[in-house]
């Protein structure tokens, strides 16, 4: 009986692994500047670790214009970046 609660629990595991691995992770920023018209945003952020980057200034673009809406320059964020379309963007914002 033992064996099979440990072959459960194994699978389980093992199933449930790749699933974590999609996690957003959300990164504490600060907006520098919003360009609204260009649908970017220059953010000093802390290390973006599902990007592999260090912390730095940079420009996102941003996924959509909710997004966009509630960023304001000198604010602190944290938000969610992602790759897509070879392009860094804003995914999310909370």
């Amino acid at each position: 009986m033992k064996t099979i609660v440990k072959i459960t629990v194994a699978a389980t595991l093992l199933i449930a692994a790749p699933f974590g691995a999609f996690a957003q992770e959300f990164t504490k920023g600060t907006v520098k500047k919003v360009d609204t018209a260009a649908k970017k945003v220059t953010i000093i952020h802390e290390e973006l670790k599902n990007l592999d980057m260090p912390a730095m200034t940079m420009v996102f673009r941003v996924k959509d214009d909710a997004i966009l809406a509630k960023l304001k320059e000198g604010a602190n964020i944290e938000f969610v970046a992602e790759r897509a379309d070879g392009k860094l963007v804003v995914a999310q914002v909370k």
